[in-house]
């Protein structure tokens, strides 16, 4: 009879859990895990931090946390990551609408390498914006890369160079992003990506520190049929490609492009022919020939850039376009 009093009251307890977590999951919209396309970003890329890291940097940990608990009713301000996190969210809201059974959803994990102790501030802030982040990791100095592949994180982003190189080690797709004003359009989710070293694998810059120009023309010719290896960004860019398919083309709200330095008459072939192998369709494709992509940005209007040139990230930033830069991050 106690065994069965056990048994009964373990299928009572089993009974409400699974009713508290319906009821969490469709408070907080909870992804399906095996399905979520999961993206990390951290606080200082959300949000515009500044100030508070500059303190932190200046007057140590404890000042720091000591502003967070004094300010925490009073929201952070929009921070360079905040546009591409409210389009990714649009994105979710018209899959459900097209589709209320979607399983197949953007989930957003934000990270902060400080602790708890100040965290109310920045849950308060994704409350007061409405934004659809139910999952929060104050790590306390550890490295967030750590956790990054245990959870198939697709995508992350972080202020912080040294959290990025960790990450792009591990083969996790990681950009720095630094903070700058900028302004979007908020009609699509816009991705730019950069050819070489983003898109694809860095071959080809290889051939060209080493061969220059002239070399890298003979090498794209004869390697005009073999698809170029997989960039960093690649896995992320087919995963936009896969959500596309989900509309129909007048009702898609992602509109993806290919922004490379490549010209088109010498080395673009190659680029469209590797695409094409992946079975990856980009909206729009500029090969501008060692031009300026700056003024083009300006134009397209994405919510983010991924680039590994430096000079094109500061000639993003001066047209106010969000940009992720892609280090090399050599040992």
């Amino acid at each position: 009879m106690a065994r069965r009093a056990e048994s009964t009251e373990f299928d009572c307890a089993l009974k409400m859990d699974k009713k508290v977590e319906v009821i969490l999951n469709t408070r907080i919209k909870q992804k399906d895990p095996k399905e979520a396309i999961i993206i990390a970003i951290s606080v200082r890329s959300l949000f515009d931090m500044q100030e508070e890291h500059e303190l932190f940097l200046t007057e140590g940990l404890e000042e720091f946390e000591n502003f967070q608990i004094t300010n925490e009713d009073i929201p952070l301000k929009e921070g360079i990551a905040y546009p591409f996190t409210k389009a990714i969210q649009m994105v979710n809201n018209r899959l459900r609408a097209r589709n209320p059974e979607e399983k197949q959803l953007f989930e957003i994990i934000l990270l902060s390498t400080h602790s708890a102790e100040g965290g109310v501030r920045i849950i308060n802030s994704v409350n007061h914006y409405d934004l659809e982040i139910s999952k929060f990791y104050f790590l306390n100095g550890s490295d967030p890369s750590v956790y990054l592949h245990s959870h198939d994180v697709k995508l992350f982003l972080s202020a912080s160079e040294s959290a990025v190189c960790n990450a792009l080690k591990k083969d996790i797709p990681a950009a720095l992003m630094l903070h700058h004003e900028c302004q979007t359009a908020d009609e699509h989710l816009k991705v730019a990506f950069d050819g070489d070293s983003v898109l694809f694998s860095d071959e080809t810059d290889v051939v060209f520190r080493e061969q220059g120009l002239d070399g890298v023309i003979k090498y794209e010719k004869d390697m005009e049929h073999v698809p170029m290896g997989e960039g960093p960004l690649k896995e992320f860019a087919m995963i936009l490609g896969e959500m596309k398919k989900k509309f129909s083309p007048e009702n898609d709200p992602i509109c993806t492009y290919l922004v490379t330095a490549r010209s088109g008459n010498d080395l673009g072939i190659r680029a469209i022919k590797t695409l094409r192998n992946w079975g990856l369709k980009i909206d729009e494709a500029f090969f501008m020939a060692g031009s300026p992509k700056g003024p083009l940005l300006a134009q397209i209007q994405p919510h983010i850039f991924f680039d590994d040139n430096a000079r094109n990230i500061k000639g993003a930033r001066a047209h106010g376009i969000p940009s992720g830069f892609v280090p090399s991050c050599c040992e």
